[in-house]
C-alpha cells in the first residue's frame, strides 16, 4: 500500500547546504559594491557636505547592511528587521550609499516572503516593515519641509518640485515594497507547487511499484491455481488407477493392464493440460489458443473421467444453454473439475457425485455433490481456496461444505454478464 499522506500542512523543503553557500558569496558580494557604492557617493557628494564624516561610518554601515544576508535563509526575519533598521539609521544620518541598501532590503523582505513557513508571521514582518518606512518617510518630509533653509528644490505653490520629488519618493518605495512583498509570495507559492509535485511523483512512484507487486503476485496465484487444479485432478486419477492395477495385478492380469492403460491416459491429459495451460500463460489473452480454453459443455467428458477413475457421477443440465465468457466458462469448469477430485479423494469407497448446472434467467449455477460419510475430517486446502478465488474471479458466490443429509455441496452461482451490466 502506498505511504499515508502528510498530517500537517506542506512545508517548503528547507534550504540545502548549497543555497547557505550562495548566500555567503551574496553577501560578499554586495559587501563589496556597497564599500564601492559609497566610496564613490563620497567622491561625487550625493549629499553635499551633509553627510557622516569618512570612510569607516561607510565601511561600517555597508559591513551592517550586507552581513546579515549571510544567514538570510537561517533567520530570514531576524535578517528583515536588521537590515531595515540599518538602512533606515544610515538613510538618516546620509551615508552616501544610495543603491545597495534598497538592493538589501528588497532582497530580506523577498526572503521573508519566499522561505517562512508561518505565513502570518511573514505577513506581520513584511508589514510592519512597510509601515516603519512609510512612518520614516513622513517624518523626514514633514522635517525636510519645515525645515528654516532655501537650499534645494523650490518649495513655492501647492505642487512644487519639493511635494512632486516627495510623491516620487512615495511611489517608489511602494512599487518597491509592493513588488519585494508579491514576488515573496509567489516564490513561496511556487516552492510548495513544486514540493506537492514532487510528492504526488513520490506517491504515484510508490503506488506503480505496489501495483506492479500485486500484479506480479496475482500471476503467482493464478498460475498456482491452475496448476494444482490440472494436476491434483489428474495425479489423484491416477493415484486411484494405480492402486486399483496393484490390488488386481496377480489375480487379474488383463484388469491391471487397463487400469495402468488409464495411468497412461491420464498422464497424457495431464501433460496436454500443461502445454494448453504454458501456451496461455506465454501469449497475451487476445492470442490464447482456442484449444487453451476450457468449457463448460466438456462437462460431460470430467463427469465420463470421473466414472472411469471409481466414483460414479451423474450430469444434468436444467434450460437452455447459452454463450457465456470464456472467463467464467474456464472457472466453473475447473470448480466442477476440483469439487468432483475432491469428492474422488475424501467422500470415500461406495459414494457418488452428481453434478448439475442451471441456466437462469440472470445467472448460472453450478452445484456439485457427493453422498460421502465424511469418516476423515475435512480440512480445507489449496483447492478450496482456489474455488474461491475463481467464484470471486467471476462476480459470483460459491457455498462450499457438508450437507446436513450427508455428503458435501459444493454450489457456484455467477449472475450473467447481461444483467451486471444493467
Amino acid at each position: 500500500m502506498s505511504a499515508p499522506p502528510p498530517t500537517g500542512p506542506l512545508r517548503r523543503p528547507a534550504p540545502t547546504p548549497r543555497d547557505h553557500r550562495n548566500d555567503l558569496w551574496l553577501a560578499a558580494g554586495l559587501l563589496l559594491c556597497a564599500v564601492l557604492s559609497a566610496a564613490l557617493g563620497i567622491v561625487a557628494g550625493v549629499y553635499g557636505t551633509d553627510t557622516a564624516k569618512g570612510l569607516g561610518s561607510a565601511l561600517l554601515y555597508s559591513f551592517a547592511l550586507t552581513a546579515p544576508l549571510a544567514l538570510r535563509r537561517r533567520y530570514p526575519e531576524f535578517v528583515a528587521v536588521a537590515v531595515a533598521v540599518v538602512f533606515f539609521v544610515g538613510v538618516t544620518l546620509r551615508i552616501p550609499e544610495i543603491y545597495v541598501g534598497n538592493i538589501a532590503v528588497f532582497i530580506a523582505m523577498y526572503t521573508v516572503g519566499a522561505w517562512v513557513d508561518d505565513r502570518r508571521r511573514a505577513m506581520y514582518v513584511r508589514i510592519g516593515i512597510i509601515i516603519g518606512m512609510f512612518v520614516w518617510l513622513l517624518v523626514t518630509t514633514f522635517q525636510s519641509a519645515t525645515a528654516p533653509t532655501d537650499e534645494g528644490l523650490s518649495r513655492e505653490g501647492l505642487f512644487s518640485p519639493f511635494v512632486a520629488f516627495m510623491l516620487i519618493q512615495f511611489l517608489v518605495n511602494a512599487a518597491f515594497f509592493g513588488g519585494a512583498y508579491y514576488m515573496g509570495d509567489r516564490a513561496y507559492a511556487s516552492a510548495i507547487e513544486r514540493a506537492t509535485l514532487q510528492e504526488r511523483t513520490h506517491e504515484l512512484e510508490r503506488e506503480r511499484e505496489v501495483t506492479a507487486a500485486q500484479a506480479v503476485a496475482l500471476d503467482r496465484v493464478r498460475i498456482a491455481r491452475e496448476l494444482h487444479d490440472v494436476v491434483a485432478h489428474h495425479v489423484s486419477a491416477m493415484g486411484v488407477q494405480a492402486g486399483a492395477a496393484r490390488a488386481v495385478m496377480d489375480r487379474d492380469p488383463d484388469a491391471a493392464r487397463d487400469a495402468l492403460l488409464g495411468v497412461e491416459a491420464s498422464a497424457r491429459s495431464a501433460l496436454t493440460e500443461l502445454r494448453q495451460l504454458l501456451e496461455t500463460l506465454r501469449t497475451s489473452t487476445a492470442e490464447a489458443p482456442s484449444g487453451s480454453i476450457l468449457r463448460l459443455d466438456g462437462l460431460d467428458e470430467l463427469v465420463a473421467h470421473a466414472n472411469a477413475n471409481g466414483l460414479p457421477t451423474t450430469l444434468t443440465i436444467v434450460g437452455e444453454p447459452r454463450p457465456l465468457p470464456d472467463l467464467v466458462q474456464v472457472n466453473a469448469y475447473r470448480v466442477a473439475q476440483e469439487a468432483l477430485t475432491n469428492a474422488r479423494r475424501h467422500a470415500g469407497k461406495d459414494a457418488s457425485a452428481d453434478v448439475r448446472l442451471r441456466y437462469g434467467e440472470d445467472a448460472i449455477e453450478l452445484e456439485v455433490t457427493d453422498t460421502g460419510r465424511g469418516s476423515t475430517p475435512h480440512r480445507p486446502g489449496l483447492g478450496i481456496v482456489g474455488m474461491r478465488e475463481r467464484a470471486a474471479a467471476s462476480g459470483g458466490s460459491i457455498e462450499i461444505g457438508p450437507r446436513e443429509r450427508g455428503g458435501f455441496l459444493v454450489r457456484l452461482h455467477v449472475p450473467l454478464a447481461e444483467r451486471v451490466r444493467s
